[in-house]
């Protein structure tokens, strides 16, 4: 078993490990599949000696990657754990049930841990030297970024249903040739990004204003600042443009 513990306060996460005290009043305390215990404390508890509070992104930097993703899984947890105390039929107190899920022992409504199901699309067009991509800058983007487009799966709705609609609704576009990339488990909150390349059938750019300040076709020798090669939207990208990414599933 995995001796190790992560704890974190809100939204974020306390590094180094190796500094963290042996005991500590928290919240919601909770144990991985993998072996890694997970605790939440107070918005209040003062940090340890030693000890800073970091975002998930900002943590990256300073993590091995497996780590960094075990985090990502047990902010994941813990949000579905507080956030599923309660029924949401009668309100009873929930209690353990099948598997990882809870019941309410009034009305016997059980609920298990899900993900909000989210993809995201890169586009192209042209051969060779003249491929092109569609980008598109979001306003809540850090200044200059521009990614490639993602939304959210609707109830009844397929993943690749998801994909034309975003693509027509956002950018005012069609597309054909519809193939998978990989995914990636999204901590911020409690995400999965499916990833998809396409190419352009017809349509001209038109951005959605009320989610896009601008999208563009950008050519391999001109692309603007790219995300952050964290997220699954770098690595289509960089892929895309011959350079070396992180290929979803593989082992870091």
């Amino acid at each position: 078993m995995n001796d190790r513990r992560m704890v974190f306060q809100e939204n974020r996460l306390w590094l180094p490990f190796e500094a963290l005290p042996a005991d500590l009043p928290t919240l919601t305390s909770l144990r991985l599949p993998e072996g890694w215990l997970a605790q939440r404390v107070s918005p209040e508890q003062p940090l340890p000696p030693g000890v800073e509070a970091l975002g998930l992104r900002d943590a990256h930097p300073r993590m091995a990657q497996e780590d960094w993703l075990q985090a990502g899984r047990a902010h994941q947890w813990l949000e579905w754990e507080e956030g599923h105390r309660f029924c949401g039929g009668c309100a009873t107190a929930l209690e353990p049930g099948e598997g990882q899920g809870r019941r309410c022992p009034a009305c016997g409504r059980t609920v298990f841990p899900s993900n909000a199901i989210a993809i995201i699309v890169l586009i192209h067009r042209g051969e060779g030297e003249r491929r092109q991509w569609a980008l598109a800058r979001s306003p809540h983007f850090k200044p200059g970024v521009y990614s490639a487009v993602a939304g959210f799966a609707e109830p009844g709705e397929s993943l690749e249903q998801c994909v034309h609609r975003e693509v027509a609704e956002e950018l005012g576009i069609r597309i054909q040739h519809l193939r998978y990339f990989g995914s990636q488990p999204w901590p911020f909150p409690n995400g999965l990004m499916v990833g998809f390349t396409a190419e352009y059938l017809d349509g001209d750019l038109r951005p959605d204003p009320s989610e896009l300040e601008d999208a563009r076709w950008f050519g391999k020798e001109e692309m603007p600042p790219l995300p952050s090669p964290i997220s699954i939207a770098r690595w289509m990208i960089d892929a895309a443009l011959g350079h070396p990414w992180h290929e979803p599933g593989a082992a870091s």
